[in-house]
């Protein structure tokens, strides 16, 4: 017999049979015995770090880390670096996050949580519904344009700063590249982005300030989706992007406690007053 563990009478073989009536029919006796018990698959998660390994603070990667507590999945959350191609390109992609799921590699976070949704079906759903999903897309789009653009501007000479040392070469280039012009011209001033920031928040506040989740009474792929963003600048960067009275505020805070507090524990710059 293969690897199994010891159940004794009555004791439910699946969370489906909350009675034990599966394990009684199968003891027919008083009685322990092994069953083989196919394990979940092992979940592999590739996660962008910086110099130190425990600064996990890619947007993408943390709506992904945000999705697995929701369906309940653990994985093994391995660091990444931008310089470290090879490490992923069996994913046939050069960024994260990547996830390993059994036999299956999947790259993009959008594409991460429709795979986490369809082949974790018995887990909690992150859309909730097929109107959901489509929610949930406008909401990550939204994030990955209209928030994250003032965000680069704030954040970019904090990442310079805190990715590893043989990064940093890499990111300067390829970012000035994109921006074309140098990163320190490109940062231009906290005092004109940080409102343009806040002003890229109005959709999120007008929703919050009625419910304490972008999805409603419990957070869902939506929230994961605009907090990711919020989380990349909380990882890298000192500033004070919110103030206080501010709805988003509140609802950050009630995100950073979701799941036991998982996001207020993790690494970060920013330092909670």
């Amino acid at each position: 017999m293969g690897a199994g563990f010891l159940i004794s009478i009555g004791e439910p073989l699946f969370h489906s049979d909350p009675e034990g009536l599966i394990g009684k029919q199968a003891l027919r006796g008083r009685r322990a015995f092994q069953v083989d018990v196919a394990m979940p698959p092992s979940l592999t998660l590739y996660e962008l770090t910086g110099a130190d390994d425990d600064l996990r603070f890619s947007p993408h990667c943390w709506k992904i880390r945000m999705a697995l507590l929701h369906k309940g999945l653990e994985a093994d959350r391995r660091p990444w670096r931008f310089t470290e191609k090879d490490a992923i390109a069996f994913s046939g992609g050069a960024t994260v996050p990547v996830l390993v799921d059994g036999d299956k590699t999947v790259t993009d976070s959008w594409r991460i949580a429709l795979h986490l949704e369809e082949h974790h079906a018995d887990r909690p759903s992150l859309f909730g519904s097929e109107t959901g999903r489509s929610y949930a897309r406008f909401v990550n789009s939204y994030a990955d344009t209209v928030l994250v653009a003032p965000l680069r501007h704030l954040l970019t000479l904090d990442i310079l700063a805190r990715v590893h040392e043989k990064d940093r070469d890499y990111f300067r280039a390829s970012r000035e590249k994109r921006f074309g012009q140098p990163l320190e011209t490109h940062a231009g001033d906290p005092a004109v982005h940080i409102p343009a920031f806040r002003a890229a928040l109005t959709p999120v506040r007008t929703v919050v300030a009625e419910q304490p989740f972008l999805s409603g009474a419990a957070p869902a792929y939506a929230d994961y989706c605009a907090f990711g963003a919020l989380m990349w600048a909380r990882c890298v960067s000192p500033l004070r992007l919110l103030e206080k009275d501010d709805p988003v505020y509140g609802w950050r805070e009630r995100m950073l406690d979701a799941f036991g507090g998982h996001a207020r524990a993790a690494a970060c710059t920013e330092q909670d007053a």
